[in-house]
């Protein structure tokens, strides 16, 4: 059987993103890689953590669009409220990475910016399996998947990990596990409700981490650690 191999909420580390593939000798012609999106903001390098991702999906990875990499396309699509939104979220960090002059979305976007935004406009919101579902932020409990409204499944939070009682274990990221398990704990969460967290909230000084299934393996990489 294959190594599902699943991590999400990069946030531009691709230093981390990059040492965690080689922790876990990722191969893409026995592997499946998933990724449950944020691919950007608030780190370092959010333009070389998707020319990545572009070229892993090209390898065939699974990827999956999360909150931030929708947010920029709202912005793109000129979508009420979206900029602010986005500014409050760490657009600039990203803008600035494909132009370093960028101050604003009013300043001219680069071919590679539309390239990527083009990108994640083609990512699906979830990926199903006969035991698993991935997601960014969870479904919405009660309701079948491909009925489930695509902003809930990027956004939701309590709603879905404080209720779910499916049958199919959801693996997801968004929600810091920290906020499941406790204050200063990034590492993997597994819920006795077929709940499993995997953000450990590497862009803010956590832990980058990949699990591995069936075997449910967890590694990481921190910035502390490299």
């Amino acid at each position: 059987m294959r190594r599902i191999l699943a991590i999400s909420d990069i946030h531009g580390e691709l230093e981390l993103f990059n040492e965690l593939l080689e922790k876990v000798n990722y191969n893409p012609s026995r592997d499946q890689l998933i990724l449950l999106g944020d691919y950007i903001d608030r780190g370092p390098d959010s333009k070389g953590v998707l020319d990545r991702v572009v070229k892993l999906k090209d390898e065939g990875a699974i990827v999956l669009r999360g909150n931030h990499d929708e947010m920029m396309v709202n912005v793109v699509e000129g979508r009420p409220g979206a900029l602010e939104r986005w500014e409050r979220n760490g657009a600039l960090a990203t803008l600035q990475g494909y132009d370093s002059t960028i101050k604003s979305m009013t300043n001219p976007l680069t071919k590679e910016f539309t390239a990527h935004v083009n990108f994640i406009r083609s990512l699906d919101y979830y990926y199903e399996t006969e035991d698993y579902i991935f997601v960014h932020a969870g479904v919405e409990p009660g309701v079948p998947i491909e009925a489930v409204p695509t902003n809930k499944l990027v956004w939701i939070r309590e709603a879905f990990y404080n209720v779910y009682n499916g049958e199919k274990t959801i693996v997801f990221g968004h929600t810091p596990t920290s906020y499941l398990l406790g204050r200063g704990n990034n590492n993997v969460y597994f819920g006795e409700n077929k709940i499993i967290g995997i953000d450990g909230a590497a862009t803010y000084g956590g832990q980058l981490n990949c699990l591995e299934l069936p075997s449910k393996n967890v590694y990481h990489v921190s910035k502390h650690e490299s």
